[in-house]
């Protein structure tokens, strides 16, 4: 670990708990087209990936995806930050990493990554942010992780990754960084968290 210079982290799930945000967002979405509200399988599927493919997974019916993706397009998403969860040790921590390490964001959010990190304070708060917009395939594919490793003139080794999907392990073991799990052991990890204050440890350095 004492070769980490860069420090890499998925958005949902490990600084945020979205679940009740995302839940509330594509019921509202189904409920607009008459659809029931999302199965506990749906909800898996959306949390890890891009709004389009959570869509078309959700509206298999293409006479009216067109329709579902237009509304979406002019849905206020402010009432969904506002039931965002931050995780309690983020902002302390990045306070702590920062002066030693570069810090960025590795999402499949697309277009509300800007706003979820304004909504909490967080804008000045990474060296890059990375979604699923800025790059050709979204995890599970390496191409976020990749742009990183470029942006910074680094190799895999000198970066982590922490994320809390089978995507966000799959992307980084195609990239070759480190893969730490948050809050699930039933993926493959070279280390595993509950909370992000134990990233601190595994960095090997507690006062930062």
């Amino acid at each position: 670990m004492r070769a980490v210079k860069v420090i890499v982290f998925d958005c949902d799930g490990v600084l945020f708990d979205t679940k009740k945000a995302n839940m509330a967002y594509y019921n509202q979405l189904l409920n607009q087209f008459n659809r029931p509200p999302m199965t506990p399988e749906q909800f898996t599927y959306t949390h890890m990936h891009t709004i389009d493919e959570s869509l078309a997974y959700l509206f298999d019916d293409v006479k009216i995806l067109d329709s579902v993706r237009a509304y979406r397009k002019h849905m206020n998403y402010s009432p969904f930050l506002k039931i965002m969860e931050i995780e309690p040790y983020l902002k302390p921590l990045l306070k702590r990493l920062r002066p030693k390490y570069k810090t960025a964001i590795a999402t499949n959010r697309t277009d509300t990554v800007k706003s979820v990190l304004s909504q909490h304070g967080l804008e000045q708060n990474f060296d890059l942010v990375v979604t699923a917009l800025d790059v050709v395939h979204p995890k599970p594919h390496p191409d976020q992780l990749h742009k990183i490793l470029d942006y910074f003139a680094i190799e895999p080794r000198h970066a982590i990754y922490v994320g809390d999907s089978e995507l966000d392990q799959k992307a980084a073991n195609a990239a070759g960084v480190t893969f730490v799990a948050y809050n699930n052991d039933a993926i493959s990890a070279e280390y595993y968290i509950k909370s992000l204050i134990e990233l601190e440890q595994i960095l090997g350095n507690k006062d930062l």
